[in-house]
């Protein structure tokens, strides 16, 4: 868990040093383009239930009244934000979170508190660890919003099905997670691989 830690330290420090020119520039793109704020603040389930403030670029429409659940193509999802969310360049701010602490590069996705709350007995092995910028289970439903576009109804497939394996797996990932397993990870996130089933199981 130390050599964990002071990875998230450093490799957030190096990303926010060498990614702030293209922070600038994303910055610049939503003040001109969706006028209104330039990031998306959230509170998440952290480490050990603790609410802590995520981070995001924004990529929707001011005062919407949608779901947590995302769905490609929403309307609320404005063009540019589309395109962010598309590359992932929308989560480009949580590496303020990881370098904090709130986060760390590899672990469960934070949940909003109306998810998290309904954890039960060993479910809630996810919340004994930092949740992650990327993580086992984001890589399984890399597709999620696209999934979540071919359902009649999104929010409870979400709920039924979907959120139900993500936690399954997430605690699978903490029953086994090793350091050389979190490289693999981020290594198969950015290139856009798949993880082996073995590790879903």
């Amino acid at each position: 868990m130390v050599l964990k830690r002071l990875f998230d330290i450093f490799a957030s420090l190096f990303g926010l040093m060498v990614f702030m020119p293209l922070f600038i520039f994303v910055a610049l793109l939503i003040k001109i383009k969706m006028p209104g704020p330039i990031f998306f603040q959230q509170m998440r389930v952290g480490k050990d239930a603790v609410l802590f403030k995520m981070i995001k670029f924004r990529t929707m429409t001011i005062n919407h009244s949608g779901s947590t659940v995302s769905v490609k193509g929403e309307r609320r999802i404005t063009p540019l934000g589309a395109v962010l969310r598309k590359y992932k360049l929308d989560e480009l701010p949580e590496l303020w979170n990881i370098l904090k602490g709130d986060m760390s590069f590899v672990g469960p996705r934070p949940d909003v508190p109306g998810y998290a709350d309904k954890l039960e007995g060993e479910d809630r092995l996810l919340l004994s660890i930092r949740p992650g910028l990327t993580g086992a289970a984001s890589l399984k439903f890399s597709n999620e919003e696209e999934l979540l576009a071919l359902q009649d109804d999104p929010v409870k497939y979400n709920d039924e099905v979907l959120y139900p394996e993500k936690v399954r797996i997430n605690n699978n990932y903490v029953r086994h997670m090793s350091f050389g397993l979190d490289l693999r990870i981020i290594i198969f996130t950015i290139f856009g691989k798949k993880l082996k089933e073995e590790y879903f199981n």
